[in-house]
């Protein structure tokens, strides 16, 4: 938008100082050619008015020192084209122009003199008046000092042409930083509510006055949209701690139930503790939820310089899962592990993406899971059923499960959390088909 904005404006400014300049250089040239017209019709008159005077003496005298003076070559003739005087000229070099002026019929007006004009001009002038003329006077006058003056005056007007488009260019660059640097601040605004950053200000106080009233609108905005966000983050972590003592105890309580429940009753207890272990796993990942989210949101207003080794996280967490995995009979094989490279993302963190991860394909996989870390992603395939193709994008939706009869019920919360962290610190996660059947889980590492 600046340079559009600039070269709007630079093309005005070029425009209108080219209209006031371009008038003025050709002022400037025909006023300098007039005064050379009238200069050498005065000369030509005052010859003429000697010749009419029959004055020879005073009229060779004249012309001779006129041409040694100004190295003008003139000629003085009679009715008969007969020389009276000639200082440079001979009739036959300006014949046409003597017949012109012996029949009394004005030459055509000069042309405008311009700074690289060099051809000499011809004037002339009949003696005496009416249809009586007695004879002609012929000039041959030079351009070249009334092309320097044009020049000199040209080079003044360029000059101050040249000083105002230069004080049109800054202006114009002061206008444009006027206007454009709120929006570019407003624009740094958005990125940073975008991301995540809490209470994101511009500075309302440059640019025009419509703009300053935007950057107040947006900063109320940011802290509106900074304080639900916060309030719902708290929502959940105070429900989830507040949901916890009183489903601890109804846990006590169900356990203690169990030597008393008879035999008829026993299908209903079971239920009743399954809901018990699912209401428990749902805090669990409501406050994981609510962890990545207050990491996303730290992030985003002050970056965390943590970094650890993705080796060490996938080797360390392939044993944890490994007895699990061995009780759910999967086998959990370890792929390309490279060990050369540190990644921008807390161990902690990079851990608990991963649990997620395994923990899913150890549970909804097949009869192996393979692990594999490179510098660009951690890669974790299994060859169970897997997910179609309009699934996967839904996968990372929160709460959302998939219906399939061998897909046991879960939160929906476990991958949406995994995707949170992850994008939080700069990666991402996707999910693939793989071939022939399975999943594919990519977590892209951050840089």
């Amino acid at each position: 938008m600046r340079t559009r904005l600039l070269v709007v404006l630079l093309a005005f400014s070029v425009t209108a100082v080219a209209a006031f300049a371009w008038p003025l250089l050709l002022v400037t040239a025909r006023e300098r050619t007039q005064q050379l017209s009238i200069g050498r019709t005065a000369d030509l008159a005052r010859f003429a008015g000697l010749a009419q005077q029959d004055d020879s003496a005073q009229l060779v005298s004249e012309v001779d020192r006129y041409s040694a003076l100004y190295g003008e070559p003139v000629i003085v003739v009679n009715a008969s084209r007969q020389v009276v005087v000639a200082a440079g000229l001979s009739v036959d070099d300006v014949a046409p122009v003597i017949d012109a002026a012996l029949r009394n019929q004005p030459l055509p007006a000069l042309d405008t003199v311009l700074p690289w004009s060099t051809s000499d001009v011809l004037v002339a002038r009949p003696i005496g008046t009416g249809s009586r003329v007695i004879g002609a006077v012929v000039m041959r006058a030079s351009v070249r000092a009334a092309a320097a003056d044009v020049l000199r005056g040209w080079a003044w007007i360029l000059s101050g042409a040249f000083a105002a488009l230069v004080g049109c260019v800054l202006l114009a660059l002061v206008v444009a930083r006027w206007v454009l640097r709120p929006l570019a601040e407003l624009s740094l605004g958005l990125r940073a509510v975008a991301a995540g950053q809490p209470h994101a200000h511009v500075r309302g106080r440059l640019g025009p006055r419509e703009l300053r009233e935007l950057a107040s609108s947006f900063n109320r905005m940011s802290d509106a949209v900074s304080e639900a966000a916060e309030q719902q983050r708290r929502l959940i972590s105070d429900a989830s701690h507040q949901l916890r003592n009183p489903l601890a105890a109804l846990r006590l309580r169900v356990d203690s139930l169990a030597p008393r429940v008879v035999p008829a009753g026993q299908s209903s207890y079971r239920s009743a503790v399954s809901e018990v272990e699912r209401l428990e796993s749902l805090l669990d990942s409501l406050l994981a939820m609510a962890h990545a989210e207050h990491t996303a949101t730290r992030l985003a207003a002050s970056p965390d310089p943590a970094v650890c080794v993705p080796a060490v996280v996938v080797l360390e967490r392939l044993d944890a899962w490994s007895i699990s995995a061995s009780s759910a009979g999967v086998s959990l094989l370890p792929g390309d592990i490279d060990t050369s490279f540190e990644v921008h993302c807390p161990e902690h963190d990079l851990s608990q993406v991963l649990d997620v991860v395994l923990d899913n394909a150890i549970k909804y996989g097949g009869t192996s899971v393979t692990v594999s870390c490179t510098p660009s992603a951690i890669t974790v395939v299994d060859d169970g059923p897997g997910l179609s193709a309009a699934e996967i994008p839904l996968a990372t939706t929160r709460f959302w499960r998939s219906r399939r009869a061998d897909h046991p019920g879960g939160s929906g919360l476990g991958l949406p959390i995994a995707d949170r962290l992850i994008t939080a610190w700069g990666g991402r996660l996707l999910l693939q088909v793989s071939e022939p059947s399975g999943l594919a889980v990519i977590i892209e590492l951050p840089s």
